[in-house]
């Protein structure tokens, strides 16, 4: 089964590296620009905080963030396949996003995150900018990122990525 270019695993991690308009956004993360509409109350912001490390060290291929930033039992739903644990998302799709990530531009356009106890969400739309055999490409991408507070902090317990493609000025 042909997979999308896992432009849609990407696409969400490019949105979350896009949120990522921190100090940490200047070197291997993908380029972001334009406003956006973004809804996280201070009690979300923590949790923020970690999907936009993930973001940021996946477009940096830093696999060794990635991996403590996701709890061992994560489930990654994408394009109708699932990844279901840790271990499988950094053996295989964890290395094509990297390299996806390295020569995209993205631009959030919308975000909105939630806690309830030990329990956050934090949902992220956005425009991925790619080039694919030298012609320019856009997917709109949606992602969604659960995460459990535990004695280490926030962790990624749950992401589901979604996108399709987008016409190309």
């Amino acid at each position: 089964m042909k997979r999308p270019l896992a432009a849609a695993r990407l696409a969400i991690a490019i949105a979350v590296a896009a949120a990522a308009v921190s100090p940490l956004a200047g070197n291997a993360s993908p380029q972001t620009s334009g406003p956006s509409q973004v809804d996280v109350p201070v009690a979300a912001a923590a949790a923020v905080a970690i999907v936009d490390r993930f973001g940021t060290a996946l477009a940096a291929a830093d696999y060794d963030t990635i991996a403590a930033l996701l709890d061992p039992d994560v489930l990654i739903l994408e394009s109708g396949g699932a990844e279901r644990n840790r271990a499988q998302y950094l053996q295989h799709h964890a290395i094509s996003d990297a390299a996806f990530l390295q020569g995209a531009q993205v631009r959030l356009e919308h975000r909105r995150a939630r806690t309830e106890g030990d329990l956050a969400w934090v949902a992220s739309e956005s425009e991925i900018r790619f080039r694919k055999d030298g012609q320019p490409r856009a997917v709109s991408s949606t992602e969604t990122m659960l995460l459990k507070r535990g004695p280490q902090g926030w962790r990624i317990v749950h992401i589901h990525w979604s996108s399709r493609p987008k016409k190309t000025p």
